[in-house]
């Protein structure tokens, strides 16, 4: 017998978008729209390091303050880690993110933790949910991939309650994995002239900067700081690892294509500086914490 609340054992098919949302998608996505393409595609592959992000996850739904008989949002779900934490602690959860892959994985997670989550296939600059919807909207480093801040700060705010808490983790710009996205960005390919250009992820793990991109629509401003231990037996171990499961570099490595010389040099780089962050087996990754209600 299933305990109460569990996720029904069937074939697995989630939401996706309403027509007049899909449509909305399609237009504000469309300066994205093959950026948000090859997202969807290479973060597929992120599923087999989800355990690396569990710990951090159950932080994250601490921090926000998530109790039961809530309704929230994870936003660019992923494998659904935050969503069940969430989701174990009685809150009514949804689910959004690109990538079908990773819904599937969070289905999987949900049913295994005979817990309810409603997933959704969806962009974060366009939330298929109506105003005031949510009383907690959370994401863990995945809103910070979208391409533009400004759009993701109103659609999170919009469907969260006047009084609900919105709460993220990022990647400060100065330590490991900030670090890693700015070495992917110096080997990828100039812009073409006049091309819209996505926001570095990054940049969210400034304080300063979140606190330019919440403005005076948020108040009770919080930061709290931690570490993701992430166990690998060597730099290079890691270095594989990435090559195969993080999005922007799974990206990277495809437009670098037969340029053997330039791939060396990137994985050479890879290495010093994952060394820099590695000790006992594991990478030490810092990351910010941030939670604000909704003024």
């Amino acid at each position: 017998m299933k305990a109460k609340g569990a996720v029904i054992a069937a074939p697995f098919t989630f939401a996706r978008l309403p027509d007049k949302h899909h449509a909305m998608t399609t237009a504000s996505a469309e300066p994205f729209g093959k950026f948000k393409a090859a997202q969807r595609e290479a973060w597929a592959a992120f599923a087999p390091v989800e355990i690396n992000t569990i710990i951090p996850a159950a932080k994250l739904v601490t921090f926000a303050q998530v109790t039961a008989g809530q309704k929230v949002l994870d936003v660019a779900c992923g494998t659904g880690v935050v969503a069940v934490s969430a989701a174990r602690r009685g809150a009514k959860v949804c689910g959004l993110d690109l990538s079908p892959a990773l819904l599937e994985r969070a289905h999987s997670n949900a049913e295994i933790a005979s817990v309810s989550i409603d997933l959704t296939e969806g962009d974060i600059e366009a939330l298929p949910y109506p105003d005031a919807a949510f009383d907690v909207v959370l994401s863990q480093f995945g809103h910070i991939f979208a391409p533009r801040p400004a759009v993701a700060v109103k659609e999170m705010l919009r469907v969260l309650k006047v009084g609900g808490r919105i709460a993220f983790s990022t990647w400060p710009p100065e330590h490991f994995t900030g670090r890693l996205f700015t070495l992917i960005a110096s080997y990828a390919p100039p812009p073409l002239p006049g091309s819209e250009q996505a926001a570095p992820p990054a940049l969210w793990g400034d304080p300063n900067i979140v606190r330019e991109r919440l403005g005076a629509q948020v108040r009770d401003l919080q930061f709290e700081r931690d570490t993701l231990v992430a166990p690998t037996l060597s730099p290079q171990h890691m270095r594989s690892r990435q090559e195969r499961t993080v999005g922007p570099l799974i990206k990277l490595i495809d437009e670098l294509g037969g340029n053997v010389a330039k791939l060396a040099k990137l994985r050479a780089d890879l290495e010093v500086l994952i060394g820099q962050a590695f000790s006992d087996n594991a990478t030490h990754q810092h990351f910010l914490m941030t939670r604000a209600t909704k003024a």
